[in-house]
């Protein structure tokens, strides 16, 4: 395929916070520098699905939960991608991660590719991450080569947080594909999630309300930042449940809510140290930028500039689906889907498997 193309490309992303939704988003891009988001749309799923999706959380082989799972997460895929209706060159399915442990070389997405390529007629990459797992790389982050795509024209350095089940960060400090660097920073909004759901049966603490009201435990926030994840030097990655709530277990709801926020803000304030330079902005994308309180924290925390990355006229829920979209097509010209400095592989790699449509 010639690099000078332009193709249409749907992304699909279900995130471990499990907010119930899949984002589906249309891009057009040649692969490279260029990049224009089109259309996006969030499709709901039940609860019952969050259930027995978070069942198979950890596990490693196949068994029956799972392989209800993984058709529950394809058949929703499938649908939402006849829902959008919208005709593409490729689909870029991330699926859904119940386990990362690149330590280990070990991740696994649920989610049948080859199926959704058939029953949408669309060629679909699949299985993003696995290559660069296997060539010894973090296999995450794994969009911050569409940062730098979504960037190009912005002032340097500058930075993109993605605050979803975990948090991570994308420090871009020029225009060189070299001077890139990103990470997990720790926790995003899973902990909060699971003591909020836990607590009041509720999916999220809507603006940080509820942590507003609280007081952050600072023994236990200073405990929790001693973990020995926090002095590695990126690129580094996470799972969704390396760190447990089970700390603020008998604190009233309102101070465990604010303690976990603290944890959250505080790990992502401290990555800025692994940093080469400060950014001089910050753009917040996922979900975690809707939480006003957490925003308003981070800000008190950091000496420049924190913004939604709604004032670049982007859509913060759409950046991931768009992610995946992009790296796509890049996986169909052959070109890398991530590098050493992103994951922490060998070489710059490409990845992805492709199912013709």
């Amino acid at each position: 395929m010639c690099a000078q193309n332009v193709y249409r490309a749907i992304g699909l992303m279900s995130g471990t916070v499990l907010d119930g939704e899949i984002d589906v988003a249309l891009i057009e891009t040649d692969g490279y520098g260029y990049v224009k988001p089109l259309r996006y749309m969030a499709y709901p799923y039940d609860k019952s699905v969050r259930d027995k999706v978070r069942a198979c959380f950890g596990k490693k082989k196949p068994d029956a939960q799972t392989v209800e799972a993984e058709k529950l997460v394809t058949d929703l895929h499938i649908e939402a991608v006849k829902a959008f209706g919208e005709q593409a060159d490729v689909i870029g399915f991330h699926g859904q991660t119940i386990t990362h442990d690149p330590n280990n070389r070990f991740t696994w997405q649920l989610g049948d590719g080859e199926r959704l390529a058939r029953e949408s007629g669309i060629t679909t990459v699949y299985d993003m991450r696995q290559a660069d797992i296997k060539a010894g790389g973090q296999g995450a982050p794994l969009l911050p080569l569409y940062h730098r795509a979504l960037l190009a024209e912005h002032e340097k350095p500058v930075a993109v947080l993605n605050i979803g089940g975990v948090a991570n960060l994308t420090y871009i400090g020029s225009d060189k594909p070299e001077d890139i660097l990103a990470f997990d920073t720790g926790p995003g909004n899973a902990l909060m999630d699971d003591f909020i759901s836990e607590r009041l049966g509720t999916p999220f603490d809507k603006n940080g309300l509820l942590a507003s009201k609280g007081r952050a435990q600072e023994h236990l926030v200073k405990s929790f930042l001693k973990h020995d994840y926090f002095s590695k030097k990126p690129p580094k990655s996470l799972d969704r449940d390396e760190f447990s709530r089970d700390c603020v277990m008998y604190a009233n709801d309102e101070d465990g809510a604010a303690t976990l926020l603290e944890m959250t803000a505080r790990s992502i304030s401290d990555g800025f140290k692994h940093l080469p330079e400060a950014p001089k902005y910050i753009y917040v994308a996922g979900g975690g930028r809707k939480n006003v309180f957490l925003m308003d924290v981070l800000a008190s925390y950091l000496p420049m500039p924190v913004s939604p990355i709604e004032v670049l006229g982007c859509n913060g829920d759409a950046t991931e689906a768009e992610g995946f979209a992009y790296l796509a097509v890049r996986s169909l010209l052959g070109e890398t889907l991530s590098a050493p400095s992103t994951t922490g592989v060998k070489w710059a790699i490409t990845g992805g498997v492709v199912a013709k449509g």
